[in-house]
C-alpha cells in the first residue's frame, strides 16, 4: 500500500511537472508554420453622392449605402487570416485615387480599420462619375501591383453615359484579377442633398439633376429631338425629363462591365456573402503562414491535470 502510494505520488509530481512545463511553453507564444490561404486585395470605394442613399438596414435602422459598406470592410478585414493584405481607394468623377498600398491585416489593422471608418462623400473632388472609366482606371493603375480589385459602388452614373462614346477594356482584359461588388437595393430611393456644411437639406429634385448626357454627339435621331440644331443644340433645346433624381442599384450595368474588364460581379447583401465571394480559391494565395500554435501546450497542460484530479474525483464519489 506505501508503494502504491508512492507511486501515486510520483505519477501526480510528473503529471503536475508536465503541466507546468506547457504553460511555461504556453507563455512564450508558440507558433507553427502551416500551409494556408492569403489574400491580396484592394478595396476601392464609390463616394459619389448617390452613396448617400439609405436603403440598407442595420438594427431596424436605415442607414446609407456608403456607411453599410464602411461597417461590412471593417468587420471583413477581421475576418481575413494574417498575412493577407489590403489596400484602399476612392473613386469619383472618372478616376480612382490610392490612399495606401496593400497592408497587412493584422499587424496594420489599426491603421486599415482607421482609414475605413473615416471614408466621407466629401472626400470626392468632383461632383459627376463615370464608373467605366473609373473602373478603367483602377484596372490601369492596378495591373502590375498583383493586388485582386474589389471595387464597389452602385453603378449609377451622373450625367448618364452618351452609349455613343463606350469605354473600351479590351487592352486591359483579363490582365488584373478582381470583382466588382453591386452596393445598394434594386428599388430606386431619393438622394439625399446636403449644404456646404455636411447638413441633410432634403433630398435632390428632378430639375437639380442633368439626366441625359450632352457631351459630344448626340445618340438621339435628329427627327426625334425638339430644337435639334446641328451646331449648337444637338441635344434639342428642351430640358430633359427623367428619373436620375432618384436612385437604385445598376446591377445589369454593373454585370457587363464585369464581363467586359475579365472582373466577376457580386451583389452586397450581408458580411456572410460578401466574404464567400472574397475568399474564393481564385482570390487565394497558397504559402507558408505563422500560426497560432498556443492550443497544443495548451491541451496538454489540460490532459495533465485531468490525470491527476479525475481519479480523485472518482475516489470521492465512492
Amino acid at each position: 500500500m506505501k508503494i502504491l502510494n508512492t507511486l501515486r505520488m510520483h505519477y501526480q509530481t510528473g503529471c503536475l511537472f508536465v503541466a507546468l512545463i506547457a504553460l511555461l511553453v504556453l507563455w512564450l507564444r508558440p507558433v507553427t508554420l502551416q500551409k494556408r490561404p492569403v489574400y491580396n486585395v484592394t478595396i476601392i470605394v464609390d463616394i459619389t453622392r448617390s452613396m448617400n442613399a439609405t436603403d440598407y438596414q442595420v438594427n431596424d435602422q436605415a442607414i446609407s449605402r456608403l456607411e453599410y459598406v464602411k461597417k461590412t470592410l471593417r468587420q471583413l478585414i477581421t475576418q481575413l487570416p494574417c498575412e493577407s493584405t489590403v489596400g484602399l481607394g476612392l473613386f469619383t468623377e472618372r478616376r480612382s485615387t490610392l490612399l495606401f498600398e496593400p497592408l497587412d491585416v493584422c499587424q496594420s489593422y489599426a491603421e486599415i480599420d482607421a482609414a475605413l471608418s473615416h471614408i466621407d462623400w466629401r472626400m470626392a473632388w468632383a461632383a459627376d462619375s463615370n464608373i467605366a472609366k473609373g473602373l478603367l482606371s483602377t484596372v490601369d493603375m492596378l495591373q502590375k501591383s498583383g493586388s485582386a480589385i474589389i471595387f464597389i459602388t452602385d453603378g449609377q452614373e451622373a450625367p448618364p453615359i452618351n452609349s455613343s462614346y463606350h469605354t473600351d477594356f479590351s487592352a486591359l482584359k483579363g490582365k488584373v484579377n478582381g470583382m466588382i461588388i453591386g452596393a445598394g437595393g434594386l428599388q430606386a430611393v431619393p438622394i439625399p442633398k446636403f449644404d456646404q456644411q455636411g447638413k441633410a437639406v432634403g433630398f435632390y429634385a428632378q430639375d437639380d439633376v442633368p439626366h441625359r448626357s450632352t457631351f459630344g454627339q448626340s445618340n438621339l435621331d435628329p427627327s426625334q429631338i425638339e430644337g435639334y440644331n446641328a451646331r449648337n443644340a444637338p441635344f434639342g433645346s428642351s430640358a430633359a425629363k427623367g428619373t436620375e433624381h432618384l436612385t437604385a442599384l445598376h446591377e445589369t450595368y454593373l454585370q457587363q462591365l464585369a464581363a467586359e474588364s475579365g472582373l466577376t460581379y457580386a451583389r452586397l447583401t450581408d458580411l456572410e456573402t460578401l466574404q464567400h465571394n472574397l475568399q474564393s480559391p481564385s482570390f487565394a494565395l497558397e504559402k507558408p503562414v505563422l500560426a497560432d500554435a498556443r492550443w497544443q501546450p495548451a491541451l496538454l497542460a489540460l490532459m495533465m491535470l485531468v490525470c491527476v484530479y479525475w481519479p480523485r474525483c472518482l475516489s470521492l464519489r465512492k
